[in-house]
């Protein structure tokens, strides 16, 4: 029998505040949303790798974590795993009249999910979405319905942006990077279908409602922005004077006073860092017939389209006397209110925010700009009538070509309305660090203008508050941009280079630059943070972190930096308590801890530098001060190496005369000493690059070793010999950590992935993918429980042991299957491609005739591995049904029409048709469409016929009305074609109408009732309501005033 061990899985991750874009996900417009759940204080939603993450902007810390489980083929895993991929953008929708707030999510592996959080749940402060895989006793029956619908159409292109339709909150419109944009029903589950015409990535989505119009703006890589009709699914305008590629866009509605009409707005940013409005209106063709006539013909004169809807307006003009960029456009937000616009560049750390003025302001504004026109059109009349006087004759030059080529904002007519009458410049948010995002917060504290927050690229949160203030007491007012609050305790800005566990597996610390981070374990809050210093000259100096050790007693961290320094950190004081400068002359690339018999005075530490030395450290108590909890170093030994040293480990001997040092140095080799004599005992061979990790077992009895040339090789340490040589990643390998009190040892790559590996079989046992970067740390638990791994993604990952069995082969099996799943998922497009790969050259011919017959839409949902599977179910659940029919009528023939027989326990014990529908079922709404065109056509009639015996039942009438619609459309020519389809068909037409009839009816009953039911309760609420009159004073009637009134109350009181 093959030998197993148990699995481990993703539980959780912490450490990321707001994730930006990696090698995986591209940049997205929607990384912050605010989440508007009535409260004073919304919670900020971010994405944070496999979470969406609720922050509280008051406290700074997290709140809530939205996340789901990972789906792994084959049925195996415990089933609660997180999801490795990422997510790329989210969005918000919250009906006033709902419990329940709607967070539909991008996601990178082309998913789009679409999470429900209760408005009850979010006022308690506390959400849990995400449990712990070890405490399997208490099920959490809330956090198993509370999977996400989820919808699949966009291959494997990432999803770079989602959003909701405001005015129907069951609409979702989604874009990813492969152009095509994708309308979602939530409720019915499925989607609508798919938009095609741009030829790059979707970078922003925006419904445009409210005119008059039902229609959808999408802005793309490709320099193109479009203008959508929902009812005709065909694109109505193109928008195409962009300079490249239009990054960031923005449609809004403007804050209205009474008595104006509405005004919206669309505003889009290019690679040349212009930001270029449109005015949103009605269409003619959506007009009266009496007002098309005199419109149109203004349109034609001026070159404009009768379908069109945008307008152009001009640019935003850049605010004065700031250094303002020439970087393209990455965002532009607009204020809930629609009183701001904020415009973001690619690689600045400034926000250019401007106001938006009145209908009535504009105007004024409009009027002076016309006047001040006039009055320059009239001094240069003048000026060319004075030089004709004085007899100054100019050259008549013809016109160049470039004079020919006008400029957009030339051709506007100066009588209307521009895009600088109604935007003004208001202020400049600055940035500790370059941004990856931005967003207005809905609600403002007093005295505030209005309030952004700016996720940077740091892992960090800043909050800025823009305000008039006076410079002097006597001073004007000006309008001033401030940090308000800055949020970076719960992240490190940088990568994580060193991951370091506290004995009792409680506390966990983890190094980057500039910063060390300790967390708890159990609720992955951090609970110290600071930037390690020195004092060099009068300057203080921060500390890079490269490697970590916790001493015994778990109240000191010892940190390595690459100045050479050793630090030691008091977790109680949260500061640096001893620091010996100098303590190498090159960076200290690894550190380890040694103690004997639990005394502290057999505690000693080992260093290894890039100065080709290794040395030896004791622990002391410094009493000069009376303070006997501070620690000192104390140097004692120092080992001098031939090249660098890249690692350094102890062995796990309890005894002295056997504890060696393993010294791994920049010649490949490893070198073994007595900690002792520090003499030579043995010197390993065989890597062809460096060797940047390496650890022994328990016993003593085996080293494994990894390093830069992706190789794991295990040796002995009896004679040194090589046991085995492993291959499995594919990037150079970090860090290797054993198993506890086993030869199991995993291994961290850069390559972004954790694997686990047998050192006596030696044989990969699992592949743990999740990071989304290099991994350069990992620490085991004292117990094997959990790992925990951090990497440049600047995230910790907790991978906890599960009681599901691995077994080798079927790990195998399921690698294989993923493989295939990743071939067979590649994206050969929909239906459009296919028709434009059959024309084949006469694509060429089209477009130089100026036809383009390409369809604008298409079906949504496209094939899937999980669509395919399901299909197979379907299939296979019929082909179980009619051997079941038949073998039931067999039964009946022999033993008689009254003989009862026993179910099979194969169709849960479920009549044929009713285990069709239970399959049907199982099918994601989704996905069932897709399903079902799997099926060959030879099942078509079997599937109607279970149809009617269900609908006849009155079983699943909404769904078999579905399925037998949707069957019928698809085969339609292959129906006709068969004519023995023609009596089931006319049975399934009575029937569905029927059925749906009689579903009608009862529906429309029950909401009649309810109506009945709620006005009933309202009259009787308003019945039992207190008659709120003016208090009448009864004493005042028989002469004694309200004295006595007062007195019995304050009596009242008193008992």
């Amino acid at each position: 029998m093959d030998h197993t061990y148990l699995r481990y899985e993703c539980a959780d991750s912490f450490g990321l505040i707001v994730s930006g874009a990696s090698s995986k996900a591209p940049p997205s417009n929607s990384n912050l949303v605010f989440l508007e759940d009535g409260s004073k204080n919304p919670l900020l939603l971010t994405t944070a790798g496999s979470f969406i993450q609720g922050i509280n902007l008051k406290t700074g810390l997290p709140v809530i974590k939205i996340g789901h489980r990972e789906q792994l083929s084959g049925g195996v895993g415990s089933g609660k795993a997180l999801n490795s991929d990422e997510v790329v953008c989210l969005d918000v929708s919250a009906t006033p009249h709902s419990d329940t707030i709607r967070v539909a999510t991008g996601w990178v592996d082309g998913a789009v999910r679409v999470f429900d959080l209760y408005k009850k749940e979010l006022s308690k402060g506390s959400l849990g979405m995400v449990q712990s895989l070890i405490d399997e006793d208490g099920v959490d029956e809330d956090f198993l319905r509370r999977e996400p619908l989820l919808l699949n159409g966009h291959g494997q292109s990432p999803v770079r942006s989602v959003s909701f339709d405001r005015n129907n909150v069951s609409r979702l419109a989604s874009g990813g990077s492969d152009g095509t944009v994708i309308i979602w029903d939530i409720v019915a589950e499925t989607g609508l279908f798919r938009l095609l015409g741009h030829r790059g990535g979707i970078t922003d989505i925006m419904f445009v409602n409210g005119v008059g119009f039902d229609g959808l703006a999408t802005s793309s890589l490709d320099g193109l922005v479009k203008i959508w009709d929902m009812n005709g699914q065909c694109c109505t305008q193109t928008i195409a004077n962009h300079h490249g590629e239009v990054w960031g866009s923005s449609c809004f509605d403007l804050t209205a006073s009474e008595g104006d009409e509405r005004r919206c707005r669309m505003i889009a940013g290019g690679s040349d860092g212009q930001a270029r409005v449109w005015s949103v209106r009605q269409p003619n063709r959506l007009k009266e017939p009496n007002d098309l006539k005199s419109e149109a013909t203004d349109r034609k004169e001026n070159g404009e389209n009768v379908d069109d809807v945008c307008f152009y307006m001009g640019k935003i003009i850049p605010p004065p006397n700031v250094a303002t960029s020439a970087e393209k456009i990455m965002s532009i937000q607009n204020h809930p209110s629609g009183r701001y616009v904020a415009i973001l560049h690619a690689n600045s750390r400034n926000v250019d925010v401007y106001s938006i003025r009145s209908a009535k302001e504009s105007q004024k504004k409009r009027q002076r700009r016309l006047r001040r026109r006039q009055e320059k059109i009239k001094r240069k009349g003048n000026a060319e009538k004075t030089e004709k006087k004085r007899g100054i004759l100019d050259d008549d030059l013809e016109p160049s070509d470039e004079d020919d080529e006008t400029s957009p904002e030339e051709t506007l007519d100066p009588e209307l309305l521009k895009a600088s009458d109604e935007f003004e410049y208001l202020a400049t948010v600055r940035a500790s660090h370059k941004m990856a995002g931005f967003a207005f917060l809905p609600t403002r504290e007093k005295g505030d203008l209005v309030r952004i927050v700016c996720a940077l690229t740091s892992n960090t949160l800043e909050v800025h508050s823009i305000s008039k203030k006076r410079a002097s007491p006597d001073g004007p007012l000006t309008v001033q941009a401030e940090l308000a609050t800055a949020i970076d305790m719960c992240g490190h800005p940088t990568g994580i280079r060193s991951v370091a566990l506290s004995s009792d597996d409680r506390l966990a610390c983890t190094v980057s630059k500039n910063a060390t981070k300790i967390w708890n374990v159990a609720t992955r809050s951090c609970i110290l943070s600071l930037s390690p210093s020195i004092v060099s000259g009068n300057k203080s100096v921060s500390c890079y972190g490269l490697c970590n050790a916790f001493l015994p007693g778990n109240t000191h961290v010892v940190v390595g930096t690459r100045e050479g320094h050793l630090l030691l950190i008091d977790i109680a004081a949260g500061d640096v308590v001893y620091c010996e400068q100098g303590a190498h002359d090159g960076a200290i690339w690894s550190v380890d801890i040694r103690q004997l018999a639990g005394s502290d005075a057999n505690l000693t530490i080992v260093t290894g530098s890039a100065d080709k030395s290794v040395k030896f450290w004791a622990i002391e108590v410094d009493d000069e001060e009376g303070d006997s909890s501070s620690p000192i170093l104390v140097h004692t030994r120092t080992l001098q190496m031939t090249d660098d040293v890249i690692a350094v480990r102890y062995s796990h001997s309890v005894d002295s005369s056997k504890v060696l040092v393993f010294v791994a140095t920049l010649d490949c080799t490893i070198k073994v000493f007595f900690d002792d004599s520090l003499k030579l005992f043995l010197s390993l061979y065989g890597h062809k690059l460096p060797v940047l990790a390496m650890d022994s077992s328990d016993d003593d009895m085996i080293l494994a070793s990894s390093g830069a040339d992706k190789t794991v090789k295990i040796f002995g340490l009896d004679f040194g010999d090589t046991h085995r040589t492993l291959h499995g990643h594919e990037d150079s390998i970090t860090d290797l950590k054993f198993v506890k009190r086993t030869h199991n040892f995993f291994t961290s790559s850069k390559d972004g992935s954790l694997r686990y590996w047998d050192g006596d079989r030696f044989q990969q046992i699992l592949v743990l993918n999740g990071h989304f970067g290099e991994v350069n740390s990992l620490a085991v638990s004292r117990t094997g429980a959990f790992v925990l791994s951090g990497g440049m993604d600047r995230q910790v990952r907790v991978w906890e042991r599960t009681k599901d069995i691995v077994f080798i082969e079927e790990e195998r099996e399921r690698e294989m299957e993923q493989m295939f799943d990743r071939v067979n998922d590649r994206d050969e497009g929909g239906t459009a491609a296919i028709l434009s790969r059959k024309r084949g050259n006469d694509e060429d011919e089209e477009s130089e005739s100026g036809s383009n017959d390409e369809p604008q839409s298409e079906a949504a949902v496209r094939k899937s591995v999980l669509s395919v599977s399901s299909g197979d179910r379907i299939m296979e659940a019929l082909e179980q049904a009619d051997q079941e029919t038949k073998n039931i009528a067999l039964f009946r023939k022999t033993h008689g029409a009254d003989a009862t027989r026993q179910p099979n326990p194969l169709m849960l014990n479920m009549e044929p048709a009713n285990y069709v529908l239970w399959v049907l079922k199982t099918v994601r709404s989704a996905e069932l469409e897709q399903s079902l065109l799997v099926l060959p056509v030879s099942h078509l009639e079997r599937l109607l016929y279970y149809m009617i015996v269900l609908l006849r039942n009155g079983r699943g009438v909404e769904l078999c009305s579905k399925v037998a619609v949707f069957m019928v459309k698809s085969h339609q020519n292959q129906i006709i074609a068969n004519k023995s389809l023609a009596v089931p068909l006319r049975e399934l037409k009575r029937l569905i109408r029927q059925r749906l009839g009689e579903l009608r009816d009862m529906i429309g009953y029950d909401i009649a009732a309810m109506k009945v039911i709620a006005r009933v309760a309202h009259e009787r609420k308003l019945a039992m309501a207190p008659i709120q009159e003016d208090p009448v004073d009864i004493w005042a009637g028989l002469g004694l005033g309200s004295d006595v009134a007062a007195a019995l109350q304050s009596k009242t009181r008193k008992r």
